[in-house]
């Protein structure tokens, strides 16, 4: 978010780019040395801070949850060397929602009813978020959350997001795309979409519910795509042959799956059995490891990216920045993580996590109106975005600070926007300037 208030200027960029990129790194790297400190390095002490949660540690989105489990632990092991919180010790409790809403929603009740945690952490994905919400409204917890989406249903004043894709991603996020798409030598004029039915997703794809405002299929007719395939699919889906047969067949330039964890993965296998391979393909929240591991099949593929450890940007954040990404490599290989890489999903998790501690250093409590009165009041400086500002009449989702992001070479490297990227964009029609 910090860094897009600096590319306003195109002419003036386009003749100074390099310096101006040099800028970039060098201006984050200053303003997040101010992000949001620990305490101290003294030894915590007294009665812990017991924070509860449940994550996706079983079920569809499994390979994601381990993400933000390890995440976790390495902030509360970072936190803990650090000072703890107000001078206490932190402990994270945290329970296998299977993927499952309902689980979810039962779960966080236990945490606050039963268990007595002092502070909550949201869960990974946004059905489960919403879940929770219900539960956290409901006792007047604050509910700092890294992935939430749907941000009509996420309404409650306490509920704090750290996604990047802003307060109407069913605009912001199209909007991303067609702009990069412009820049290519042969923009695609064929799209065919192919959308999970889960909330967030369907969300980005048709927009708010009861309402005109549409999502990403209504915004590419608007903007002259011949739109040659609309296909849904449930959460469960287990067909994927028959969704990559429909594909082929639409002959589209432009495959854009809004799916979650691994669908791309699934999908792309599908139409490697097909002997079909899109010209270019995008995918909206993937699960990172997996889709790297096909190899040549994911090559050139396109997503959505909070951060990417890579590039001069990592270097200027500071050395807190990097000891951050190296903490977490070494714990998520060891937790046999497929991408032991410090993305976007690690980024939100830790943010969020980040934006907790800001709640209880400012309110000199764990009390969860004075934790939230705080966060609602004053703005977080965080490690690896920024400053985030939470506002109530964009129900706290702060503006969109998203980047796309590309597999070349066999990892993921940021080509959009040009003030952010660590490499060009690789189109059909060859590198883009």
């Amino acid at each position: 978010m910090f860094l897009q208030k600096l590319t306003g200027k195109k002419r003036l960029f386009a003749a100074v780019a390099p310096a101006f990129v040099a800028l970039l790194v060098i201006v984050a790297g200053v303003q997040t040395a101010g992000a949001q400190k620990v305490a101290g390095t003294a030894t915590p002490s007294g009665t812990p801070i017991v924070v509860g949660s449940t994550l996706s540690l079983t079920g569809a989105n499994a390979a994601t949850g381990l993400v933000h489990k390890v995440a976790g632990d390495v902030y509360i092991n970072w936190i803990n060397s650090h000072g703890g919180l107000l001078g206490r010790p932190v402990q994270w409790k945290v329970l296998d929602d299977e993927s499952d809403p309902a689980k979810t929603a039962a779960l966080y009740e236990q945490l606050i009813s039963q268990d007595k945690v002092d502070l909550i952490m949201g869960p990974y994905s946004t059905p489960n978020i919403v879940a929770a919400q219900a539960v956290a409204q409901r006792y007047g917890y604050v509910l700092p959350n890294h992935t939430a989406v749907l941000t009509y249903a996420l309404n409650y004043d306490c509920q704090f997001p750290t996604w990047s894709t802003g307060p109407k991603p069913n605009l912001s996020v199209p909007q991303m795309i067609f702009d990069m798409l412009k820049t290519e030598k042969n923009p695609p004029k064929r799209i065919a979409f192919v959308t999970n039915t889960a909330g967030s997703t369907n969300f980005i794809s048709y927009g708010p519910p009861n309402s005109d405002e549409g999502g990403a299929v209504a915004a590419a007719k608007k903007a002259g795509f011949d739109v040659v395939a609309d296909i849904q699919y449930p959460p469960t889906v287990s067909d994927w042959g028959s969704i990559a047969a429909q594909v082929r067949d639409a002959k589209p330039d432009f495959v854009w799956n809004e799916g979650i964890a691994v669908d791309p993965t699934n999908l792309l296998n599908a139409m490697k059995q097909l002997n079909y391979t899109p010209p270019q393909f995008f995918t909206l929240f993937p699960a990172s490891g997996p889709l790297l591991s096909l190899g040549p099949t994911a090559t050139n593929v396109l997503s959505l990216s909070l951060f990417e450890p890579n590039g001069a940007l990592l270097k200027h954040l500071g050395k807190d920045a990097s000891a951050i990404v190296a903490n977490f490599g070494k714990a998520a290989k060891a937790a046999k993580i497929s991408y032991p890489v410090f993305d976007s999903q690690a980024t939100a998790s830790w943010t969020a996590w980040e934006v907790l501690a800001a709640g209880v250093q400012g309110a000199k409590s764990t009390d969860n109106s004075k934790v939230c009165g705080y966060l609602k009041a004053n703005p977080v400086k965080t490690t690896f975005i920024g400053t985030l500002k939470f506002n109530a009449a964009t129900n706290n989702f702060p503006p969109a600070h998203m980047s796309l992001k590309q597999i070349q070479n066999s990892r993921w490297k940021i080509v959009w926007p040009t003030s952010r990227r660590t490499a060009k964009l690789v189109a059909p029609g060859g590198t883009t300037k």
